[in-house]
């Protein structure tokens, strides 16, 4: 009897002992964040260009979400949305803040919070950074276009090799500027943000720790070593399909101010193709310094006890529409990329509608830390452990207007009472405006009233319709 006992035991002990190395402890996060980077530009979803093997590789190991949405459309409102788990503006407490809270060592590099992009890159100065969310925090510099190399301007059509006079913080066609120069990258800020996070993992991996890496590319000026540039000949580059009479149907709130003919690119088709080719070279460097994280984590052995996130705060236009950059409601831009790797789950992908302020929540859940109150996002974890799984029908983002996604529609309202439809379903680059027919009037309602439903839950008013004063002539 005693020998039976004792097998038994001993073979509980080797069964818990598998059941541990099958779902480890989370006692590591590492967080990193790229900068206007759009999830269809990537081969994880379905891009058939761009050379991501970094990402490709995590992917492989990660739960992929194929509809993950920002809150908010340029990198200020969405940064501080997903680090207090808030729709809007500021929370009790910031993601780093309570893991730090909890003993873990909280450190970033590079641009988490809102940093201007080049300003405060070019100044090495923290921006809007919040310092109590961080045991230390570091800065990456770089001279962004005024790095020494082929400058160009692109909706100018300038091409030089000259330092001065090139378009930088605060001036109107910055957005427009690559250069690509002959260097190993290292002077790069990226390249410091994937430095600095390797010398952490080396000096504080013993403990828990909370790693946040925020990498400034694809964020314009795309700046790049030249050999990044040479998997992407210009004449190769295949440009967004555009519609004759495409934004007859779309509310003004909807059309973004930097489009196509008023920002000059329209004239030079040419130099649209060398955007995305500079956008590609861009997001493969930045591929590059996140392989160096990867494979420090890997040395060190903290894998198996370390959640690793990678998204971006938001997407991007290039030329969809002949709109350029952010600030819109559109699918290339409220759509970003979202990989979750943590130990114990199993990889693979989910169509279930996900939010950036569900990594909060997540994260908490995972490392087993007490949920601080007032976030409003959902963990996510339901959902890795079983992809088919759902924790919300729907995601709200803002900018000027507000808009709701649901696994089939696309419906946007703006102040002004102007309104967008889309069936995702059928239209998936929203080309064809619903709300304008009148067979969708009762949808279109339907949705109104749930984004309005939504917003009282949360206490939020943003969003209504102003009335129409009357007129007093």
């Amino acid at each position: 009897m005693l020998r039976f006992a004792l097998i038994s035991l001993c073979s509980f002990a080797h069964l818990s002992g598998l059941i541990a190395e099958e779902a480890p402890r989370v006692r590591n996060v590492l967080f990193i964040v790229s900068d206007d980077l759009r999830a269809s530009a990537l081969s994880v979803y379905g891009d058939g260009l761009c050379r991501t093997p970094n990402l490709d590789r995590l992917a492989r190991r990660s739960v992929v979400f194929d509809r993950a949405y920002c809150q908010g459309t340029v990198c200020g409102p969405s940064r501080t949305s997903f680090m207090y788990s808030r729709y809007r503006g500021t929370g009790t407490v910031t993601m780093g803040e309570h893991f730090r809270k909890h003993g873990y060592y909280s450190a970033r590099a590079g641009k988490i919070f809102h940093m201007k992009v080049p300003g405060d890159i070019i100044a090495g100065t923290n921006g809007q950074d919040v310092a109590a969310t961080w045991t230390e925090r570091f800065n990456s510099q770089g001279n962004e276009a005024h790095t020494p190399g082929d400058y160009a301007c692109l909706n100018l059509n300038i091409f030089t090799t000259d330092e001065e006079n090139r378009q930088s913080t605060a001036m109107p066609h910055r957005m427009f500027v690559s250069v690509k120069y002959d260097g190993d990258g290292s002077d790069q800020p990226d390249h410091k943000t994937g430095m600095k996070i390797t010398e952490l993992l080396q000096q504080h991996g013993n403990k828990p720790f909370f790693l946040a890496a925020g990498f400034v590319r694809p964020h314009y000026p795309m700046v790049a070593p030249r050999q990044f540039f040479e998997p992407y000949p210009w004449q190769k580059m295949i440009l967004p399909e555009l519609h004759k009479d495409d934004l007859l149907d779309m509310p003004a709130g909807a059309i973004t101010n930097s489009r196509s003919e008023k920002n000059g690119i329209d004239k030079y088709p040419d130099n649209q193709k060398r955007m995305w080719a500079a956008y590609y070279a861009s997001i493969t460097f930045m591929d590059k310094q996140l392989g160096r994280i990867l494979d420090e984590l890997d040395r060190q052995g903290l894998r198996d006890s370390t959640a690793i996130v990678f998204t971006s705060d938001h997407g991007y236009h290039l030329g969809d529409h002949t709109f350029w950059q952010k600030n819109n409601l559109h699918e290339q831009v409220v759509r970003v990329p979202l990989m979750i790797s943590a130990p114990g789950i199993k990889p693979g992908r989910s169509q279930s509608i996900v939010e950036l302020v569900d990594l909060f929540p997540t994260l908490v859940d995972l490392a087993g830390l007490p949920q601080p109150e007032g976030l409003h996002g959902s963990s996510l974890v339901p959902v890795m452990k079983d992809h088919e799984s759902t924790v919300k029908s729907a995601a709200l983002s803002y900018t000027k207007g507000v808009s709701w996604r649901t696994n089939r529609w696309a419906y946007t309202r703006y102040p002004d009472g102007g309104e967008e439809l889309y069936d995702m379903s059928e239209d998936a680059e929203q080309f064809d405006n619903l709300a304008k027919k009148s067979e969708y009037r009762d949808l279109c309602r339907q949705f109104s009233k749930e984004l309005d439903a939504k917003h009282r839950s949360l206490g939020i008013t943003y969003g209504k319709v102003k009335k129409k004063s009357a007129n007093k002539n």
